[in-house]
């Protein structure tokens, strides 16, 4: 017996119990079957067990930490002197700032605010020590944040050169707990970056080397309370 039977054996055996699909094809499409032009049914569960907003948050930390990064909390109020705290611990002197990251945010900071401009070269984005940033969504299920390029957030590009990324989400707003709900609030024609941990890759032999593709490091802030009226820097 030829290598080609015994494989052509397995699949008739493999298929001896099943049902002959009988149904005539549909006479003004010649080739076309009904059943193929149902639709599926794709129904599944849209997040995995009942969470509340603190649990949810708490599975969100765990994940991300999972992933390496490095998670802090606090309320709105605090969140000017951990930023500088997390800053002044990296040693950065110079900080990237989307256009429309909220002045509050950074008031206590000293480094250098380097703004986000079309004409950057990568080679003057890689100078950069740090980026701080806002996001559109994230998603506690798989411990990822979603950037979408918004004003707060910048172009895709400054939080993929500079080595050192600190992002802000606001708890609960930004929060939700499976991918399915997070879709629901992205724009697809907008440019997503789905980001799960620091950039990391293998190699063959499973070395992993962080800081390919994106920051070497991501610190993400979860900040809790009511953010200031707009205009507010104090």
């Amino acid at each position: 017996m030829s290598s080609r039977d015994a494989i052509l054996g397995r699949v008739r055996r493999a298929l001896a119990d099943v049902r002959q699909d009988d149904t005539p094809p549909v006479p003004e499409r010649p080739g076309r079957y009904p059943q193929y032009d149902e639709a599926v049914d794709r129904s599944y569960l849209r997040e995995h067990g009942d969470r509340s907003v603190e649990e949810t948050a708490d599975l969100l930390a765990e994940n991300l930490a999972d992933y390496r990064a490095l998670v802090h909390r606090c309320t709105e109020e605090e969140l000017p002197e951990v930023l500088m705290r997390l800053l002044a611990e990296r040693g950065s002197t110079s900080v990237l700032v989307p256009p429309e990251l909220p002045p509050f945010w950074l008031k206590a900071v000293d480094a250098t605010r380097v703004h986000d401009r079309a004409a950057s070269t990568p080679h003057e984005l890689d100078r950069v020590d740090s980026v701080v940033t806002g996001c559109a969504v994230a998603i506690a299920e798989t411990g990822s944040i979603v950037l979408d390029g918004s004003p707060d957030q910048g172009r895709r590009r400054i939080t993929l050169v500079p080595d050192h990324h600190i992002c802000v989400v606001r708890v609960p707003g930004q929060v939700v707990s499976s991918v399915p709900q997070g879709l629901e609030r992205l724009d697809s024609a907008r440019p997503l970056t789905w980001i799960s941990g620091p950039s990391a890759t293998s190699d063959i032999e499973l070395d992993r080397v962080e800081g390919v593709h994106g920051p070497r490091t991501l610190e993400v802030v979860l900040v809790s309370g009511t953010p200031p009226e707009a205009g507010v820097t104090s």
